[in-house]
């Protein structure tokens, strides 16, 4: 684990849990295990922050099986709040998946070649993803086996800002850190007003990524996002993502 992650985690779980075991990767494919911020409330007594692992595919706590039918790793922030998929969560289990960045595919509509990018803060700075989360009982266990509880997160995306819509049409909403509290608060009851006010505080940290054109994305390292040499493609990207 980095100082940086590291630091954000100290400063963000103020007290109860805290997690240690995590790793960085920089190739996490869906349903692989991924860290995320969030802050639960039982009934009288105060709130916990904490830092889980969840798997990253959210499987609502009515599934009967720990699969979708659909894919849930990225959540429409359009409709999050009315889809029978997300609703619960939006309502109340919101979280902050924290990551350097992310990768997009730039596709060619004539050759169909996808072309991977590397997308990032300016200094290489954690982001903040508004996320979801549920928690899904395996009902083949006991209900005493801790094995029985699975943690399960997506990432809210929106419409792609300008200046990333010609990678990809859509973007995670990036949550300024100022927001991270409120999203993130179980008493706050999450409709679609809360998530539009999200995506809108998530326009300026977007509309500043930057973004590099990397090598194939296979394998697990730190030289998957780095960078290679631009091309006229990549104006407004930098020479630096995870």
């Amino acid at each position: 684990m980095d100082k940086e992650t590291d630091d954000m985690i100290q400063e963000f779980v103020a007290e109860g849990g805290d997690f240690r075991d995590w790793r960085p990767s920089w190739n996490i494919s869906p349903t692989d295990q991924i860290p995320i911020f969030l802050e639960s409330k039982k009934k009288d007594a105060p709130s916990v922050r904490r830092v889980e692992l969840a798997r990253w595919s959210l499987v609502p706590s009515w599934s009967k099986e720990l699969k979708t039918k659909v894919p849930t790793f990225n959540a429409r922030a359009e409709t999050a709040a009315e889809k029978p998929m997300f609703k619960a969560s939006v309502a109340s289990r919101r979280a902050i998946v924290p990551a350097i960045g992310y990768y997009e595919w730039q596709t060619d509509p004539a050759t169909k070649k996808k072309t991977p990018y590397f997308i990032h803060a300016p200094e290489g700075e954690l982001l903040g993803f508004a996320g979801l989360y549920a928690w899904w009982a395996d009902p083949a266990l006991d209900r005493d086996d801790p094995a029985r509880w699975h943690l399960t997160a997506t990432i809210l995306t929106s419409d792609a800002v300008q200046t990333l819509e010609h990678i990809h049409d859509r973007n995670p909403v990036p949550l300024p850190r100022e927001l991270w509290d409120h999203w993130v608060d179980p008493t706050v009851v999450g409709d679609q007003a809360l998530v539009d006010e999200a995506v809108r505080a998530a326009l300026p940290v977007a509309a500043d990524l930057q973004f590099d054109r990397v090598g194939p994305v296979s394998g697990d390292g730190p030289e998957l996002i780095q960078p290679l040499e631009h091309d006229d493609a990549d104006q407004g990207g930098t020479e630096h993502r995870g």
